[in-house]
């Protein structure tokens, strides 16, 4: 079981993977106060395409893997890139194309959880 720290860590990786590819508008959402969250730490982020999207999964993946040697439990939405979910257990990466975060709309839905604004690298 990962600690607390850990999970921070986690969460940071996932941010570099995800600056590495350019991803646009990424958060991080700290759940761990909610009742029945369902992990502790949400890092959202947004490309411009498919292969963009795809492009910031791997990143992610060989991020996290190369500092952390860990790997996602789970990934899904790979087929069509329009949102993909990295399942890391206790951290969770959604990556979404604009439209489809807007519509999903994940920071309403977990609107009282604190949230890190992660600024743009330019």
């Amino acid at each position: 079981m990962q600690d607390i720290q850990s999970n921070e860590v986690l969460a940071e990786a996932i941010v570099k993977g995800m600056q590495n590819l350019k991803a646009s508008k990424i958060i991080v959402l700290d759940l761990r106060e909610l009742e029945n969250s369902v992990c502790e730490f949400f890092v959202i982020c947004q490309g411009s395409s498919n292969t963009q999207v795809n492009g910031i999964c791997d990143s992610v993946e060989k991020i996290v893997r190369e500092d952390l040697k860990d790997k996602p439990w789970h990934i899904e939405g790979r087929d069509n890139s329009e949102w993909v979910l990295m399942d890391y257990v206790n951290v969770v990466a959604h990556i979404f194309q604009g439209e489809f975060r807007e519509f999903y709309d994940l920071e309403s839905l977990w609107g009282d959880a604190k949230i890190k604004v992660i600024e743009d690298l330019d």
